[in-house]
């Protein structure tokens, strides 16, 4: 009761998840953000499309039964690409089996044009994605058309995503054309796909920057989680070979080869930046 009158406990929802309490969205969420409006040199080749894989899942079970409703953050994913966007990149919208992206939108920041704008720009898109079997299974779908793979962060990222053959299917696909992978926050669990079938981790050896789990451990305590994650992802790739970047909640961001990665929702807008500038500069 008393968590309740000091709004530290989740709100529980119609379908029976929980999302954030009333502080932890006080904290941990806002109505605008520190978006860049960058006027880029827009880029002029044939590598124009990116494919962006968004989850379709929203409720995600926590160690206690209890589930957690999430999506993809919307700062997360638009963010980062508004800057790709602003450097002359088109986009490809997918998840797993062509539902429509779940967003948390109770971490939408109703205050920011840039982002309201793109995602209504985006909108049809958004309720009808690619199917990604489809994608890699369509001839039309030409490596040499796309410059980059991205896949936004929230904690709907591991649901359903690190377990699907698909998404192993495409990061191998992207790997081997040399395209760019772009992740931030809990996106870079959709590596773990790379595993299935006891294969070698695609990513070993690769500094990464990635949400920290002692941050995840430590929300529930202000009601942002119903309870502990069902495994720490950043401790699950330390394990995996990769090299962590970051301890905190914070903007780093990690160029490693074709890799881009960023720590957590504050490190979206500088995330959009490298990847443009990136790609900008590596595509001529």
């Amino acid at each position: 009761m008393l968590k309740k009158i000091l709004g530290l406990s989740p709100k529980l929802e119609s379908d029976g998840s929980y999302s954030p309490s009333k502080l932890a969205l006080m904290i941990g969420t806002s109505k605008k953000t520190d978006y860049e409006n960058i006027s880029y040199n827009q880029y002029k080749g044939e590598k124009t499309k990116i494919l962006v894989i968004f989850t379709e899942e929203k409720n995600l079970k926590m160690k206690n039964g209890k589930y957690f409703s999430t999506g993809n953050h919307p700062v997360e994913a638009l963010l980062p690409m508004l800057h790709l966007r602003n450097a002359g990149f088109e986009f490809e919208i997918a998840t797993t089996t062509g539902k429509p992206v779940v967003f948390e939108m109770w971490a939408f920041p109703d205050n920011d044009i840039a982002v309201n704008t793109l995602y209504y720009d985006l909108k049809s898109e958004f309720d009808n994605p690619v199917k990604l079997s489809d994608f890699i299974n369509l001839s039309s779908h030409r490596p040499e058309d796309y410059a980059a793979i991205f896949i936004p962060g929230g904690h709907g990222a591991m649901i359903g995503i690190p377990e699907d053959k698909n998404v192993d299917n495409v990061l191998r696909w992207a790997d081997e054309n040399e395209l760019f992978t772009i992740s931030l926050c809990h996106g870079p669990g959709a590596f773990l796909a790379t595993t299935l079938d006891d294969q070698k981790f695609l990513y070993e050896g690769y500094n990464m920057a990635v949400f920290p789990d002692s941050v995840d451990n430590q929300t529930p305590m202000f009601g942002y989680l119903p309870g502990k994650m069902p495994y720490g992802l950043s401790e699950k790739l330390k394990s995996l070979g990769v090299s962590l970047m970051n301890t905190k909640m914070d903007k780093t961001v990690c160029l490693d080869r074709k890799l881009i990665t960023g720590a957590s929702p504050l490190a979206s807008n500088e995330l959009g930046k490298l990847a443009a500038n990136t790609l900008l500069k590596e595509l001529g």
